[in-house]
């Protein structure tokens, strides 16, 4: 029996519909502007370009239904709703024409953003891992086995701030395919059970505050809901977005 220095951390996993047993969370792949629109929003070219890629830790999972506290040192808190894969058999090289057998199922995301220290680190050349991969910031909802879903490409993509849409597209505007991504992502690194790909937002993202309540679906998903909850006390940050690490 191993022993450790430590107490490891439970596995991180995420509910699965009509299954008892859970998927359990290994890595987590973004994929950046892979809708055109939203491209454009954020000042870039939306042509064909080969994609590129980001990471969450997957000590980041919010499962649906949990409340999110209001992340430090920002104060541009963004939603970005997205369709979610969830990867059940290992891919190392697939093409695209089998990329499909490596899907367990698909849920509805949201890539929580700090869009202030994400733009910094951008203006930098700099690592998006601040305004990405903090606590709490890849929302997840259930899975749904791919067999019980009809159609990856093509479905209504929808978000919802505090009853208002602010966000809306359709699968089919993907500038990457689900099949194509996990074709790219394969060339380059081993997928492996318990990957998930987030696969890119609709154009719309904006801002949140605490109070707010989050709602997002997906054509043939369902619904998942969220509310932004206070920041946790034990962090002095003054929210203001300006990344200045205060030491006491």
């Amino acid at each position: 029996m191993i022993e450790y220095v430590i107490s490891p951390e439970p596995q991180v996993s995420l509910a699965v519909i009509g299954e008892r047993r859970r998927f359990p969370v290994r890595r987590i792949f973004c994929v950046g502007r892979n809708y055109a629109a939203h491209a454009r929003e954020m000042g870039q070219d939306p042509d064909r370009e080969p994609p590129f890629f980001f990471t969450k830790p997957a000590s980041s999972i919010v499962p649906e239904g949990v409340d999110i506290p209001y992340p430090p040192q920002t104060a541009e808190f963004h939603f970005e709703a997205e369709l979610v894969i969830a990867i059940g058999q290992e891919a190392i090289a697939c093409s695209v024409a089998h990329a499909r057998d490596c899907i367990y199922g698909v849920a509805i995301g949201n890539d929580l953003t700090r869009r202030d220290l994400q733009s910094k680190a951008k203006d930098k050349g700099q690592p998006w891992d601040w305004g990405k991969g903090f606590d709490h910031s890849a929302v997840c909802g259930p899975i749904h086995p791919v067999a019980t879903v009809a159609d990856l490409s093509r479905g209504r993509i929808e978000l919802q701030l505090n009853g208002q849409v602010k966000q809306e597209g359709d699968l089919a505007d993907l500038i990457w395919s689900v099949d194509e991504v996990i074709s790219i992502i394969s060339q380059s690194m081993a997928l492996r059970p318990g990957d998930l790909i987030y696969t890119g937002t609709p154009a719309g993202v904006g801002p949140m505050q605490v109070g707010d309540v989050v709602q997002i679906s997906i054509d043939g998903l369902g619904a998942i809901e969220h509310t932004i909850v206070a920041p946790d006390a034990r962090f002095q940050s003054t929210n203001e977005g300006s990344g200045t690490i205060s030491i006491s």
